[in-house]
């Protein structure tokens, strides 16, 4: 996780997303990051490009969970850049990535 996951986006979202992050999204993301297991997931392009996204609906808005699969060292992982509404979200995770 990048460390401004916790401090600045979780306490931000609503308190359902926040508990589905433990119960629902990081479960998916150690079984099937590749794919997204129930939710839409896409690969990202541009100054993204080698990162994923989950594609989260809630309450009528767009949320986007950015996050980066590493192959090696084995075994896989994946770091989580950000989680916000679809656009802050990709905003910030270039911002975290870019320096």
């Amino acid at each position: 996780m990048h460390p401004l996951v916790f401090s600045e986006n979780l306490p931000n979202l609503p308190t359902v997303l926040q508990a589905d992050f433990e119960g629902l999204f990081k479960p998916i993301l150690q079984s099937s990051p590749e794919t997204g297991g129930i939710l839409s997931c896409h690969k990202l392009k541009g100054d993204l490009r080698g990162y994923h996204a989950l594609e989260i609906l809630y309450d009528e808005a767009e949320y986007r969970l950015v996050y980066r699969i590493y192959e090696k060292p084995t075994p896989k992982r994946v770091r989580v850049i950000s989680f916000d509404i679809h656009d802050p979200a990709y905003e910030k995770a270039k911002q975290r990535v870019m320096g």
